[in-house]
């Protein structure tokens, strides 16, 4: 049975999805959506099989650019303020009074609603970028 590892990195442009097995290694450039289906045993695959789907970080640089100012200046921070997207809001010295003050001033950014139960969610300049991209993507599929 070959086992599968799966990693994504976020640094650089362009994101990359590399999956190893036993025999293979195999590389997707940009990935958003990835389906994978692996089987115990070769010889009785469609009755044992699996299938799982994962979403990828996808969040554009651009857009956790946007965030970063927009963080920076709610809070209001030093343009030279270090911010990665890992920074936590609270690490950043925002209250919940100054998230939700982010939050509101992303969706006037990007022309978004953020449910009220995903609000609560956002910790990270990553998070926010991401649930961003996603509200996004549905608000065009619509």
């Amino acid at each position: 049975m070959a086992s599968v590892s799966a990693a994504c990195s976020r640094f650089g442009a362009p994101m990359q999805l590399s999956l190893k097995t036993s025999s293979r290694q195999i590389s997707i450039q940009n990935p958003r959506m990835v389906s994978m289906v692996w089987a115990t045993s070769g010889a009785k695959f469609a009755r044992n099989s699996r299938a799982s789907r994962f979403q990828m970080c996808a969040a554009k640089p651009e857009t956790v650019d946007r965030v970063c100012s927009i963080v920076k200046e709610q809070l209001a921070l030093t343009p030279d303020a270090a911010i990665t997207p890992d920074s936590k809001f609270s690490d950043l010295g925002a209250d919940s009074l100054d998230t939700v003050e982010i939050v509101m001033k992303l969706e006037e950014e990007f022309d978004i609603i953020v449910p009220e139960d995903n609000s609560g969610n956002i910790a990270t300049i990553q998070e926010a970028a991401d649930l961003i991209h996603k509200l996004v993507e549905q608000k065009v599929a619509t």
